[in-house]
């Protein structure tokens, strides 16, 4: 397993990590005890790096997780937690709450649903427009100072939030999506975070299984999840977004690879500060992504990637409408 280090001075953790969001939420029905399967192969093929978040099925992934942790040595694994993100008892987002008060409540309640007497990174899912960012991150710095936290995170967004943040707490990573078809930070967030000296984990890689390769109109038409929702999966813009897919399965097939492993190679070259995440939910789907860590994608081939799939290619929005509204990382 390659290596990278968390900013400047900051942790060495795997290159790639395990997003685990899919196991609890989102994405259908589970499978709990191929969860914890691919879990336990993740680990054993060291992958260090756990992300998670206390939203995630209401408490289950947090829950999970401690039961997958089982017999192993805490040291050993990087546990990311996102919290803030508030859910209805019918699973519906109901908005984000970043008060100091609910930053060290939520925290309370994660340490419990882990089994653990520290987090190693923690961070808002979200900004909440009605709470200061300096207060949030505040609330999160007492905890470091308090030996519950060891580092703090962001997610989604914009680079003036990053630089007020920083400014109370050192920041260790910003979470938020990159791939091929989503590459809005490369104009003013990605050079923010480093000049700072902050790492990317980069979520969405695959764009929600869209850049897998294994996406079909077919499988749009009877798949009833989460993405059903989402603008690039419908309609004439999944029709043009699987014509990029087709383009890059042709490079990925003179590489003797597959589209997932191209997508996840091509994150990976962005930078040693960048750590993709593998939203894997079954060992068959890790052990393919883990394959990308084995393509050494030379200038050409990069070159012949993003001549593929160009810059603004794809066609919809990330989120729908009041989702993207949102995100601090899409204000201009």
């Amino acid at each position: 397993m390659l290596s990278r280090q968390l900013g400047k001075n900051g942790q060495t953790i795997s290159a790639v990590g395990l997003g685990c969001m899919g196991m609890s939420d989102v994405y259908g029905l589970t499978d709990r005890k191929e969860s914890i399967a691919t879990i336990h192969a993740a680990l054993d093929a060291g992958i260090t790096l756990l992300d998670t978040g206390d939203f995630y099925g209401m408490g289950h992934n947090e829950l999970l997780l401690h039961e997958a942790l089982a017999g192993r040595r805490r040291e050993d694994v990087f546990i990311a937690v996102k919290f803030g993100a508030l859910r209805s008892p019918d699973g519906n987002s109901i908005g984000f709450d970043g008060r100091p008060e609910a930053v060290k409540t939520s925290l309370a309640y994660t340490l419990k649903r882990l089994g653990t007497d520290y987090i190693d990174l923690y961070q808002p899912a979200r900004l909440d427009p009605r709470v200061p960012i300096e207060d949030t991150v505040g609330a999160i710095s007492e905890m470091v100072k308090a030996g519950y936290v060891r580092q703090i995170g962001l997610s989604e967004v914009g680079a003036q939030t990053i630089r007020r943040a920083h400014a109370i707490h050192p920041i260790a990573w910003l979470q938020i999506e990159y791939s091929l078809l989503t590459r809005g930070i490369e104009d003013d967030i990605l050079p923010t975070v480093r000049e700072l000296g902050i790492a990317v984990t980069a979520y969405g890689v695959l764009s929600r299984g869209l850049l897998s390769g294994h996406w079909s109109k077919e499988r749009s038409e009877q798949v009833q999840d989460y993405r059903g929702n989402l603008p690039r999966f419908s309609g004439e813009n999944l029709d043009h977004n699987l014509l990029l897919v087709e383009a890059l399965r042709l490079i990925a097939q003179e590489q003797s690879a597959t589209v997932a492993q191209v997508a996840i190679a091509w994150v990976l070259s962005r930078g040693n500060d960048i750590v993709p995440l593998i939203g894997a939910r079954s060992r068959d789907r890790l052990n393919e992504a883990l394959g990308a860590l084995d393509l050494h994608l030379s200038e050409d081939e990069l070159a012949q990637i993003e001549a593929a799939v160009p810059l603004d290619a794809v066609a919809g929005d990330r989120y729908a409408p009041e989702q993207m509204a949102m995100l601090d990382s899409e204000k201009r």
